[in-house]
């Protein structure tokens, strides 16, 4: 096999800038051959602008013409799971766009189907992981040079989402269709890059707000507490709704601090251990003295093309994924974990009861609305 024939399910917002991606010469080992929509207009979209691709009105079907070699999943939430074990079922290489799914309960199932089938490349659309910024703050921290981490917040508010992009599809913004809100839809990133950073927690509480600054019956505010299984804590805060915005991502360790924000990635770094200073010290109001430096990186940031890249890699000659699908239900426990938290109103400890998850869940699933369908694709670029 030169190339990948690739097929992507849901050609919406997203899925139309990765039909772009694919067709534009940005991933030189994938062919794309086929997509899915279930809404005419996309399948005419389709029609006029990709002629050579074959268009089919529903995901399976296209999973069953087997005329791909992989798939890319990107159509509401609720869908990944079922769509990727299909496709696995049919021999076919799966990338799944966030979340992996909406409960933890379904992206189980998913993970035990691939286990059954070694040979198929199993990946999640993490493409925030490919920033340098990032990269260089998980090699900081494995290496140990950051020390053991304390504490870490992250104020991630620059999300902003108006009540037009709510209104554009039927799907958005209900239990029943997106299966949650910002947590779902917006931060999935940054929660996987939140334990792939710091590790997972084991005690999550979370206050949230459903349609507090919007018309929307699921969360679009939220602030957590998280607590680490070395005594490490954390705060995480999110909303839709701020203007202008804040992204602040900073971990404090014994030998430091790094704080990533506005593209820039610092590091405060102590002479001597924070635990043994502590210890040590005989000035009652010393201060372990530090450096303050400016990381370099190497300036890469090649975000969803980059995971397709690697995706294509991993399949034709076996090289690294930027994130195997089965970490997928990480991000996703957290997520579940401060919805669970918030319903119930106390801390909840991790691995979550994902039964009550579920049943909680489907309680807000059969009493959601309904809302008409819009039937509005917009353009992405830029929007993570």
């Amino acid at each position: 096999m030169d190339m990948i024939r690739l097929g992507i399910i849901g050609i919406g917002n997203i899925g139309t800038t990765h039909v772009t991606r694919a067709t534009s010469g940005e991933c030189p080992d994938i062919r794309l051959v086929a997509v899915a929509d279930r809404r005419e207009s996309r399948r005419q979209w389709a029609a006029e602008h990709i002629p050579d691709v074959r268009v089919f009105s529903d995901g399976a079907e296209l999973i069953e013409s087997r005329v791909c070699d992989a798939v890319l999943i990107s159509v509401p939430h609720y869908q990944h799971p079922d769509l990727a074990i299909l496709a696995m079922r049919y021999g076919q290489h799966v990338l799944v766009e966030k979340p992996a799914g909406v409960y933890t309960l379904q992206v189980r199932e998913m993970i035990i189907e691939a286990d059954k089938h070694p040979d198929l490349t199993f990946a999640l659309m993490f493409n925030q992981r490919t920033n340098c910024l990032y990269r260089k703050m998980k090699e900081m921290i494995t290496s140990g040079e950051l020390g053991e981490m304390k504490r870490m917040s992250w104020l991630i508010t620059d999300w902003y989402r108006p009540q037009y992009y709510y209104d554009s599809g039927a799907w958005r913004a209900t239990w029943s269709g997106e299966g949650g809100g910002v947590l779902l839809n917006q931060c999935p990133h940054q929660l996987d890059l939140l334990q792939w950073l710091c590790g997972m927690p084991v005690k999550v509480q979370a206050h949230m707000f459903n349609g507090k600054w919007h018309d929307i019956e699921v969360e679009d505010d939220v602030t957590a507490y998280l607590e680490f299984a070395n005594g490490a804590t954390g705060v995480f805060v999110t909303t839709t709704a701020d203007a202008p915005g804040t992204n602040r991502l900073e971990i404090t360790g014994t030998k430091g601090k790094l704080v990533c924000e506005n593209g820039r990635l610092t590091f405060w770094k102590l002479e001597i251990d924070e635990r043994e200073y502590c210890r040590t010290s005989r000035e009652a109001f010393g201060k372990p003295p530090c450096t303050v430096i400016e990381v370099e990186t190497d300036g890469t940031n090649p975000q969803h093309t980059g995971v397709l890249n690697a995706f294509a890699a991993n399949i034709l000659r076996g090289e690294p994924l930027v994130a195997d699908g089965r970490e997928g239900i990480n991000g996703l426990m957290l997520s579940n974990a401060m919805h669970l938290s918030s319903w119930l109103d106390s801390a909840v400890t991790l691995p979550i009861d994902e039964k009550l998850f579920y049943d909680l869940l489907m309680e807000r699933f059969r009493s959601s609305r309904r809302k008409p369908d819009a039937d509005i694709t917009s353009d992405t670029e830029g929007s993570y």
